[in-house]
């Protein structure tokens, strides 16, 4: 954390999707959990690799979090990979329906017996427009979309995401960036030490323990690759190819913020200079 925000008593709220979910360690990057109480980082193992955690979780979950940092005096910080996280807590949730929990079990455990393509087809004729955009395979989202069916007797299709920001408190969007290439080397290099790290053991013991594929939390890059039929070398390369395509979809969609403004990764003095002005109008020292 840059000094100003350790100075103001920042406090960090992950947006990390996978970073939720407990035992997902080494293919995630948490930090070390020394470094996550000083400063303290918020949303980092608070489910467990069974469960879904959504946008709308996380947008519930952070707007809370943002709400007690601040009656605390400190200084909210919002750091992590998911685009659609952040979007959704910069713009808000759209007006479909929450979660079922008892329903959305009920379509997983359909899912399961009949296949994700059967509830894909059964999803066209309810709603063509979102099953046009899912692939058939895509079980998760294809349950959500057949859940606000049910839920609401509408398609998730009727329900627009916000476009406008939303309001509250003052804010500062910062985006880092590097030259593609460099980019690129540095996914590799870090497929690489998470390998080293024991990321293979990791996925073993989360199997050993009755998780598979179609696990919520194990349905990513680093993870998913290890239920392929697949030697180490070319899996090793799988995951790096879909990390960095993963990465180009992020910045893609990252593009789409109108109010970021990217500084070089490597440029400090350009971001210190860029939070001196939301600083300057709340800074509380840890322990103050």
């Amino acid at each position: 954390m840059a000094p100003e925000l350790e100075a103001c008593g920042g406090e960090v709220i992950n947006a990390d999707s996978r970073q939720v979910y407990r035992g997902l360690d080494i293919g995630t990057a948490k930090p070390e959990p020394r470094l996550r109480r000083r400063p303290p980082h918020h949303l980092i193992d608070v489910a467990a690799p069974e469960e879904q955690f959504t946008a709308g979780d996380f947008v519930r979950a952070a707007d809370r979090l943002v709400a007690e940092i601040h009656g605390r005096g400190g200084l909210p910080v919002i750091a992590g990979g998911a685009a659609f996280y952040l979007w959704s807590f910069l713009h808000g949730l759209s007006a479909a329906p929450p979660a079922d929990p008892e329903l959305r079990r009920e379509l997983q455990r359909r899912a399961r017996r009949e296949g994700a393509a059967a509830l894909h087809r059964e999803l066209a004729r309810l709603d063509p427009a979102t099953a046009a955009r899912l692939p058939s395979g895509d079980a998760n989202r294809v349950v959500r979309a057949l859940e606000v069916h049910r839920l609401s007797g509408r398609p998730l299709s009727a329900f627009r995401n916000p476009q406008a920001a939303r309001g509250g408190y003052p804010r500062l969007v910062l985006g880092l960036q590097r030259e593609r290439q460099e980019l690129y080397a540095r996914i590799d290099r870090r497929v690489e030490r998470m390998l080293d790290a024991g990321l293979a053991a990791e996925v073993a013991a989360l199997r050993a323990r009755g998780y598979h594929a179609a696990t919520p939390g194990l349905r990513s890059i680093g993870y998913a690759e290890f239920f392929l039929d697949a030697a180490p070398a070319e899996r090793r390369a799988l995951i790096q190819r879909n990390s960095r395509r993963f990465a180009k979809r992020q910045l893609t969609f990252f593009r789409r913020f109108p109010e970021v403004r990217w500084f070089p990764a490597d440029d400090a003095a350009g971001v210190a200079a860029a939070l001196r002005g939301l600083l300057s109008r709340s800074c509380r020292p840890w322990g103050r």
